[in-house]
């Protein structure tokens, strides 16, 4: 029998995304529209840890006006505490003190293990992915992703404006963590010579170079590289790299956080509403220990620990106390033959990205 409801808790946790407050506002008015009490949560685990004084209840009034709003009203902060028992234990402690049934949480990776352990201490939860690095392998989208990846676009169409002015180059780093989708997918919208991202095996740096004395020869005068935050310490060096092999003025430019504020986009706001009206549902309907996954247009409940095998599994981020095939034991042939397929399905749609930018930016 589906555990009956009463009262749930919302709280946004690890990096800000814009959309966070449209998902908040979503779950808080969906779930009062279904009978129940809302309570905000202050500053992620650290607020539900430290409980009175971090804990709200909501009225719709209280998540009127922040669909616009990036960041988040909820704040967010890190708590490393969280992973220790005794801190789990006194989060599970302020829910039994609110009567507080089962808590939606907004976040990446991390926030989801959070929830899980919270799920093994008998608080329901369920996850929904916010991050602009859209580096939940399980989902097609996170909330953010669109807003970071307009943040760019309109950040370097400016810095184009003057490197076709004075005839330059302009090496930019963006932010995504260890992926580089944010990255590539703008290095197409915005017509970059190049990109550089992990997760292209294939990148050769000789023939960037030689891509922007070509392309100078035939008169191009503004040269555009987008390099991912995760090949670290590499954007910097490169630019110098251009200015001096190739004789073309070449500058460094940061994005940094910058790509992670700002007003959300009519998407990321759309999939927010989708994804917070989907998890309240899921709670309701006895689900726990999910994450709210987009498929194909669609919101499915994916299982966190097995979300968190697949993006290892992907990402090849086994630890050696936990390899890939310790990971996998629980997990039936069929099941791990499904999950590696899975992966490869976003390599193969990460290699056909990079093919599109390679194939649209030669000047030959």
């Amino acid at each position: 029998m589906a555990k009956q409801f009463k009262k749930i808790g919302i709280l946004t946790s690890g990096g800000d995304a814009p959309g966070m407050n449209a998902a908040v506002r979503a779950v808080t008015r969906y779930a009062l529209n279904k009978g129940l009490e809302v309570y905000g949560i202050y500053e992620g685990y650290k607020g539900l840890i430290e409980g009175k004084g971090s804990i709200k209840k909501f009225a719709p009034h209280d998540v009127a006006n922040i669909l616009n709003i990036g960041g988040t009203v909820l704040y967010s902060a890190r708590c490393v505490e969280f992973k220790q028992e005794e801190y789990i234990q006194k989060a599970v402690d302020t829910c039994h003190e609110f009567g507080i049934d089962g808590i939606v949480t907004i976040g990446g990776d991390g926030t989801f293990r959070g929830a899980s352990d919270l799920c093994k201490h008998g608080i329901p939860c369920i996850g929904i992915p916010g991050t602009i690095d859209n580096d939940i392998t399980c989902t097609d989208n996170s909330i953010g992703y669109d807003t970071a990846m307009n943040t760019v676009i309109e950040a370097v169409d400016r810095l184009r404006d003057t490197c076709e002015s004075h005839a330059r180059c302009n090496v930019v780093e963006v932010m995504g963590r260890n992926a580089g989708y944010i990255a590539l997918e703008t290095s197409i919208a915005l017509g970059a010579t190049a990109v550089v991202v992990l997760e292209d095996a294939n990148y050769n740096e000789a023939n960037v170079i030689e891509k922007i004395k070509v392309a100078r020869e035939a008169g191009k005068r503004n040269f555009i590289v987008i390099v991912a935050e995760g090949v670290d310490n590499y954007a910097e060096g490169l630019a110098k790299r251009i200015q001096s092999e190739t004789g073309v003025e070449t500058k460094f430019a940061r994005l940094a956080h910058i790509v992670r504020g700002g007003s959300p986009t009519l998407r990321d706001r759309v999939l927010a509403a989708k994804m917070g009206v989907a998890a309240v549902d899921f709670l309701l309907e006895g689900k726990e220990n999910v994450f709210v996954c987009e498929r194909d247009g669609e919101m499915v409940a994916t299982d966190i620990q097995e979300a968190i095998v697949i993006d290892k599994l992907y990402k090849s981020t086994f630890t050696p106390g936990m390899s890939a095939p310790e990971a996998l034991k629980n997990y039936s042939p069929e099941r791990q033959a499904e999950m590696k397929e899975f992966c490869d399905m976003r390599t193969k749609e990460v290699q056909k990205l990079l093919k599109i930018s390679e194939s649209i930016s030669n000047y030959k």
